[in-house]
């Protein structure tokens, strides 16, 4: 059975070969001029039989019976003859085209392309474009030209294919190929669906949004969007609905639970509009906000941590303000006193804003807070041992606790002389980081008979941890401070 078929087919394209060879054949046999007379069956008709060789009244019984548009030139381009089809395809009557001509209707540049095809008829295989037709309806025609003689007279014939459909069609194949790369390549999900709201298309972020490829799904089984506050009677038919309607929905938020994880988008849905305002579809956006409510997120928690962070310092300088008061005989020893702690507690803080809040060294902090007494800080201070990072609210301890130390090196120890030294000295440990402040270099040191609230500045203001604080001895040739930072508070250390 199969054989039989198979030799059916081989008959069938040899049949039809045959029948193209003839018609081929033919065709070139009119424009020679061989032939006299064409007989043309019809079976509604029967057989017409057209005769060339009285010239143009014979040719154009032919040319009439063609369903493509065509058109009899001299061999000078001037009209012959046109038949029906190509007055309806440049929109004008056989008498008004054969009265001001064919030329008339169209541009200086399609006139000039149909001169070119009709005097190269017969010297070359040409086949030319040219476009008729008001602005919002051009027609697209192919032209194909061959020599032929009317008569005793040499013409030429030109035939008018109409191929606007197949222009259109792959123009609207291009414009496709187009928004489907502008669809790949886009950074937020695109999807695609018809009017019952199947996807049809849907680019990579979509694919992930949706966890599966959704093309063929609803676009609820999707993305399962949870439009939250809306208490489940909003999904997103309902905006497929609307802007299948023509309305373009814009920027509602919901929750894509199918994704992993679930994301925050933002979503808007728009009709699809192709062909002369004609809605196929619509056009759905989700723009991810994860990064969007993270920095939200992000932001309403600095927003708690500076407020908290301002109350502290208000009331930490407010102690300070009360503290110093009670300890100065004079309003200009408090002015001094106060307004030095202030500036200290501004240098540590400057530094952590510069680092976020974050952590700030050890040794640009001891630097920081010596720069207002000394001069030439490299030959005055040296730092040996680990660098370490230290945490905002250690930070801002030790910064007081340096402030003190170097006020009293100023007044009555190293940093009071030319050969006074100051060495800062890092062990690392555990539960707590030593620093050790050893003066050398200055006036003999005599423990003081009196101590004033820089005394309590240094003792307790790294003992809101049991594993920290600070011990000052005065030793006779040079003051010592051991102070411990707490090892929760120290980020990082690093060899030096």
């Amino acid at each position: 059975m199969s054989g039989s078929t198979g030799q059916m087919n081989d008959l069938t394209q040899i049949e039809l070969k045959q029948r193209l060879e003839e018609a081929e054949e033919v065709i070139r046999a009119i424009r020679a001029g061989e032939v006299d007379a064409l007989v043309i069956g019809d079976q509604a008709i029967g057989e017409e039989i057209f005769t060339l060789e009285g010239g143009i009244e014979s040719y154009r019984s032919f040319m009439e019976a063609m369903n493509v548009g065509a058109a009899a030139f001299d061999t000078k381009a001037n009209l012959l003859y046109a038949n029906q089809a190509l007055c309806e395809l440049v929109g004008s009557s056989p008498e008004a085209i054969l009265s001001n001509g064919l030329f008339s209707l169209l541009d200086a540049t399609n006139a000039a392309i149909i001169r070119d095809v009709v005097f190269s008829a017969g010297t070359e295989r040409n086949q030319r474009e040219v476009k008729v037709g008001p602005a919002n309806d051009i027609r697209h025609l192919l032209l194909t030209a061959g020599r032929m003689r009317l008569g005793t007279s040499n013409a030429v014939a030109v035939s008018f294919t109409d191929i606007t459909g197949s222009i259109v069609a792959e123009q609207r194949k291009e414009a496709e190929r187009t928004a489907l790369a502008i669809m790949a390549s886009a950074a937020e999900a695109v999807v695609v669906c018809d009017l019952r709201g199947l996807v049809t298309h849907a680019n990579a972020a979509a694919v992930s949004l949706a966890n599966t490829d959704p093309v063929g799904l609803s676009f609820n089984a999707a993305f399962a969007l949870d439009f939250r506050g809306a208490t489940g009677l909003m999904q997103g038919e309902d905006f497929l609905e609307v802007a299948a309607g023509g309305q373009a929905v814009q920027g509602v938020e919901a929750l894509a639970a199918h994704s992993r994880p679930a994301k925050d988008v933002l979503v808007s849905a728009a009709p699809l509009v192709v062909g002369e305002g004609r809605v196929t579809g619509t056009v759905v956006t989700l723009v991810d906000l994860s990064r969007r409510k993270a920095a939200e997120k992000q932001q309403l928690l600095l927003m708690g941590e500076l407020d908290h962070r301002v109350k502290n310092t208000l009331a930490l300088v407010v102690s300070i303000a009360n503290r110093t008061a009670s300890t100065e005989e004079t309003i200009d020893g408090f002015r001094r006193a106060f307004s030095g702690r202030i500036h200290a507690l501004a240098a540590t803080h400057n530094l952590l804003a510069d680092r976020s809040w974050g952590s700030i060294r050890l040794g640009e902090m001891v630097m920081a807070e010596l720069a207002p007494f000394v001069a030439d800080l490299h030959a005055k201070l040296k730092i040996e041992g680990d660098e370490i990072d230290i945490r905002p609210r250690a930070a801002v301890a030790l910064g007081l606790v340096v402030h003190e130390l170097a006020t009293n090196a100023v007044k009555y120890g190293a940093l009071s002389t030319e050969t006074g030294r100051i060495s800062v000295i890092v062990t690392r440990g555990s539960p707590s980081i030593k620093i050790s402040w050893i003066e050398s270099g200055g006036p003999v040191v005599r423990e003081p008979t009196k101590k004033g609230f820089g005394d309590t500045v240094i003792s307790r203001s790294l003992q809101y941890s049991p594993n920290g604080g600070a011990e000052v001895t005065y030793k006779a040739e040079g003051v010592k401070c051991e102070i411990r930072i707490p090892a929760e508070d120290v980020e990082e250390a690093i060899a030096i």
